[in-house]
C-alpha cells in the first residue's frame, strides 16, 4: 500500500509490491502541524488536514459530519473517478499547491472534482471552475489535445457524458475539421504522402509551409478514436454540411484500413469478431448517400468484410445496391467475393448476380406513379450509358473466366450470370469465349447437352480472327461451334474482299436452327453428332490445311513480289484465318455429302466431295462421315 503525507519538504512515497518510488514536491503548509484526517483511496492512504479539504469539498464535509465521533478522522473513498491520481490533484488544489493539468489528466480531475463537490457555492474560484476555464480556453482550441481528451472520456463514463465534456470535445473536433483549409495553422497527421521533414529538408527552403492544406487533412488523426466516438464525430461533421461527401468517404476509407486488419486485401484477420462487426456496421451506416462518395473497390471490400463478420442482411443489401450503382468501376479482383466457409464453391456467385441485377435495374425505361388513384406509366430514357454497359459486360466476361476455374462451380450459375449481361451489345465475344473455354477445360466431364448449352452463350460472328483461329483448333468445342466459326469467318472474309456473300448451305441452316428437313438427314446427322466434341483427327486435318495454306501463300507471295518472301510471310500471318476459310477444300470436307447433287445454294457451298482431291478426302474420313449434308 502506498502512503502519502503532505509536509513542508519533498517526501518519498514507496509502493509495496514494486520498486517504484514517487517523489512529490509540495508547498509548505504548516510547520510541525500533525495531520488530523486520513483518506484512503484504493490502495493509497493520504494523511491530510481537515481544514483545507473541508473548505473546498462539499462531499468531504458531508462524510466528516456523518461519521462516528470516535472514528471521524478516517475516510474511505473507493469509487472516486480517476482513482488516487485524480484525488491527489484535488488534494493539492485544496492546499493551494500548483496543479499541472494536461490533456491526459484533465477529464479525470474534472470528474473527481465533481465527485467531491468542489463547486463555486462552496468557495469562489473552486477547482471545477478552474478546470472548465482550462478546457474552454486551451484544450478545445487545440486540435490534437481535443482528440486526446475525447479518448480519455471513455474511462470516465457516464460522468464525463453527464458533464458534457464528451459533447464539447466532439463539437470542437468537428468544428475544426470543417474549418476553411486556409485557416488551418496547427499540426496534424497526414501520412499519405512523404512530407519534407522525413527527407531532412529545411521547411523554409522547400516551401512546405506555403503548400496548400489538403481538404482531408484531418482524417488520419481521427483514426485514433474508438468506433463509437468516431461515429459521433463523423455524424457531427456531416450535420454541419460543410465538407463534401467525397471527403467524408475518404475519412471512412482511412478508418477502415486502420481499424480492420487485412481489409486492404479483402479479408479480416482473426481477432475480436464482435468488435469488427460493430466497426463494419458503423462504417456502412455512415456512408454518404451520394453516388461516387466512395469507390466501388472500397464498397466491395466492405461487402467482403460484412460477409466475413456475418453482418446483418440489411447492411449487405445496402452495399449490394450501392455497388450495383457504380459497377463499371470495379475490377475482377474486386468482384471476387469468396463464398462463406463450408460452401463447396470458391466464389459467392449469387451475390455477384444480385449486384449485376442492381446495375441493370438502373436502366429501366418505365416507372409508375400513382395520381388520383390511377396508375400512370411515365417513360424516361435509361440512365446507363453504352460505355458503362460495355465495361460491365467485359467485367462479367472476365469474372466468368475467373470463376470457371472452380471445379465445383455448377454450370447453371455460370450460364445464369452470363445470360444476365447477354442483353448488353458488345462488339466482341472474345472474353466470353475465353470464359467458356476455361469452363470446358476445368470441367471435362460435362454432358453434350451441357456443352451445347454453354456454347450457345457465344455469338460466333463476334469472334476476332485470333479467337476464330483458336476455336477452329479447340478440341473442347462441339463440332457445331467449329463449323459455325468457319462459316461466319468465311462470310466476313468474303465481305471484306468485296465479293458477294455466299448463301448459307442448307446443312448449316439446319445446324443453326437445330432441326433437319428429312428423315434421311436426321438419320445421317443426328444432333448429338453436331454437339459432340471434335476429334483430334478432325482438328488435325484443319491444322494441316492451315499449314498448307501458309506455305502456298508464302510461295505465291514471294513470286508476286519479286522474291520478297519476308513481306509475304507477314501478310500471310495477318490473314491466315481468312485464307483458311476462303479455301474451298476445307468447306468441301465439311459440307459435301453423297447426296449433294441436289444442293444448289451457292457456288462455294454446293461443291460436292467428289469435286475435291481424292487424296484429301481420304485424309479426313471422320469429318466426311459425320458432317455430310443431304
Amino acid at each position: 500500500m502506498k502512503f502519502m503525507k503532505l509536509g513542508s519538504k519533498p517526501d518519498t512515497f514507496q509502493s509495496d509490491g514494486n520498486n517504484a518510488s514517487l517523489y512529490l514536491h509540495v508547498r509548505y503548509v504548516a510547520s510541525e502541524l500533525a495531520t488530523d484526517i486520513t483518506v484512503t483511496v484504493g490502495d493509497v492512504k493520504f494523511f491530510l488536514h481537515k481544514f483545507p479539504l473541508l473548505s473546498k469539498s462539499a462531499y468531504l464535509q458531508k462524510l466528516v459530519a456523518s461519521g462516528k465521533e470516535e472514528n471521524n478522522d478516517e475516510i474511505q473513498i473507493s469509487d472516486i473517478p480517476g482513482g488516487p491520481v485524480a484525488f491527489e490533484i484535488c488534494a493539492k488544489f485544496c492546499y493551494g499547491m500548483t496543479v499541472t493539468l494536461n490533456a491526459y489528466n484533465v477529464v479525470a480531475a474534472r470528474c473527481a472534482a465533481e465527485y467531491l463537490g468542489m463547486h463555486e457555492t462552496i468557495e469562489k474560484g473552486n477547482l471545477i471552475y478552474k478546470i472548465d476555464v482550462f478546457l474552454n480556453s486551451s484544450i478545445f482550441h487545440s486540435w490534437k489535445d481535443s482528440i486526446i481528451v475525447l479518448q480519455t472520456t471513455k474511462s470516465m463514463l457516464p460522468l464525463s457524458e453527464e458533464l458534457k465534456v464528451v459533447g464539447l470535445c466532439i463539437d470542437a473536433i468537428a468544428t475544426k475539421a470543417c474549418i476553411d483549409v486556409s485557416k488551418v495553422d496547427w499540426s496534424y497527421t497526414y501520412n499519405r504522402r512523404k512530407v519534407p521533414e522525413e527527407n531532412g529538408n529545411d521547411l523554409n527552403c522547400n516551401g512546405f509551409r506555403n503548400r496548400p492544406v489538403p481538404k482531408d487533412w484531418w482524417v488520419q488523426d481521427l483514426c485514433e478514436l474508438e468506433i463509437d466516438l468516431y461515429k459521433r464525430v463523423i455524424m457531427n461533421i456531416k450535420t454541419k454540411g460543410i465538407l463534401s461527401h467525397e471527403v467524408i468517404g475518404e475519412a471512412l476509407k482511412a478508418y477502415s484500413y486502420r481499424r480492420l486488419p487485412g481489409f486492404s486485401k479483402g479479408v479480416i484477420r482473426s481477432g475480436d469478431v464482435i468488435k469488427y462487426r460493430s466497426t463494419v456496421d458503423t462504417i456502412v451506416w455512415l456512408l454518404p448517400a451520394e453516388k461516387g462518395s466512395v469507390s466501388c473497390s472500397f464498397l466491395l471490400k466492405l461487402l467482403k468484410a460484412a460477409i466475413i463478420v456475418d453482418l446483418g442482411e440489411m447492411a449487405r443489401e445496402q452495399l449490394v445496391r450501392r455497388i450495383g450503382q457504380q459497377l463499371e468501376e470495379a475490377s475482377v479482383n474486386d468482384l471476387s467475393v469468396r463464398a462463406a466457409d463450408g460452401e463447396d464453391v470458391v466464389y459467392d456467385v449469387d451475390t455477384v448476380q444480385k449486384i449485376v441485377k442492381e446495375f441493370l435495374m438502373q436502366d429501366q425505361n418505365a416507372e409508375f406513379e400513382s395520381e388520383d388513384n390511377e396508375v400512370q406509366e411515365i417513360r424516361r430514357p435509361g440512365i446507363l450509358t453504352d460505355a458503362s454497359k460495355l465495361m460491365v459486360a467485359k467485367l462479367i466476361d472476365a469474372y466468368l473466366a475467373e470463376i470457371a476455374k472452380d471445379p465445383n462451380l455448377p454450370l447453371s450459375k455460370f450460364v445464369d450470370l452470363a445470360e444476365m449481361v447477354s442483353c448488353i451489345s458488345r462488339p466482341s465475344h472474345d472474353g466470353l469465349y475465353r470464359a467458356i473455354d476455361m469452363y470446358l477445360k476445368e470441367h471435362p466431364g460435362i454432358s453434350k447437352s451441357e456443352r451445347k448449352r454453354i456454347c450457345k452463350l457465344m455469338d460466333c460472328k463476334k469472334l476476332s480472327v485470333d479467337a476464330c483461329m483458336h476455336a477452329v483448333q479447340n478440341e473442347r468445342l462441339p463440332l457445331r461451334v467449329v463449323v459455325q466459326v468457319l462459316f461466319f469467318e468465311q462470310v466476313r472474309a468474303t465481305a471484306s474482299s468485296g465479293s458477294s456473300t455466299p448463301d448459307l448451305p442448307r446443312g448449316l441452316k439446319d445446324l443453326n436452327i437445330g432441326s433437319y428437313g428429312s428423315s434421311r438427314s436426321a438419320a445421317t446427322h443426328p444432333e448429338e453428332d453436331w454437339d459432340a466434341v471434335a476429334t483430334a483427327e478432325e482438328l488435325k486435318a484443319l491444322k494441316g490445311e492451315i499449314a498448307a495454306l501458309r506455305m502456298s501463300n508464302s510461295i505465291g507471295g514471294s513470286e508476286r513480289n519479286g522474291g520478297d518472301s519476308r513481306n509475304s510471310v507477314d501478310k500471310v500471318a495477318i490473314g491466315k484465318m481468312k485464307g483458311l476459310l476462303k479455301s474451298k477444300r476445307i468447306f468441301s470436307k465439311i459440307w459435301s455429302s453423297k447426296g449433294a447433287q441436289g444442293e444448289n445454294s451457292g457456288s462455294d457451298s454446293s461443291e460436292s466431295l467428289g469435286s475435291a482431291n481424292p487424296e484429301e478426302a481420304k485424309s479426313t474420313p471422320s469429318r466426311n462421315r459425320r458432317h455430310s449434308v443431304s
